[in-house]
């Protein structure tokens, strides 16, 4: 496959958000209705390939690419959110950091028992956060059918934290 237009938009910002990171910015390709055509056009027809039932998109950058994805393939979108921003009766889920942990959240019906779901997000880095998205969907009673990232740092070791899942990720550094 041939570069990606995404690939040649994502910018290195040096020392965010600590000295020494070199941050992925994604923010070129939301700006470039063409790269996002082609990031949302690749990531459905994977979904659409697992038999994606419901779109789950994590907080924040997974809605950006995850509602789109919803609606090309008339899925339904369901939100994992950070600790405290869901309105309704709702399960939450730990997760660890390299300093410390977070949580996030799902409602209690975003997820309906045996629904295949395919979880986005623009970056896998670590795992920990798409792992507790997982953890959401099956304590729901539903099925990881894949994982869809625009950008993976591989050096990260992501995949291990999700090795029983199938990954399908645009870009890989």
């Amino acid at each position: 496959m041939s570069k990606l237009l995404a690939e040649s938009l994502i910018r290195d910002v040096p020392d965010f958000p600590k000295p020494g990171i070199i941050f992925k910015d994604i923010h070129p390709i939301v700006e470039n209705p063409a790269a996002m055509h082609e990031v949302v056009d690749l990531l459905a027809e994977d979904a659409k390939a697992k038999g994606a039932e419901v779109i789950v998109g994590i907080e924040s950058r997974g809605f950006i690419f995850g509602v789109p994805i919803a609606m090309a393939l008339d899925l339904p979108f369901a939100m994992t959110r950070k600790l405290g921003k869901l309105p309704y009766e709702k399960i939450t889920e730990e997760y660890s950091l390299e300093y410390g942990t977070n949580t996030i959240e799902m409602h209690v019906d975003a997820i309906k028992p045996g629904q295949r779901a395919y979880i986005i997000d623009d970056l896998l880095a670590t795992g920990g956060t798409a792992r507790a998205a997982a953890n959401l969907v099956e304590r729901l009673n539903g099925t990881v059918c894949s994982f869809g990232f625009v950008v993976e740092l591989a050096f990260l070791n992501g995949r291990d934290a999700l090795e029983n899942y199938e990954i399908k990720s645009l870009i890989t550094y």
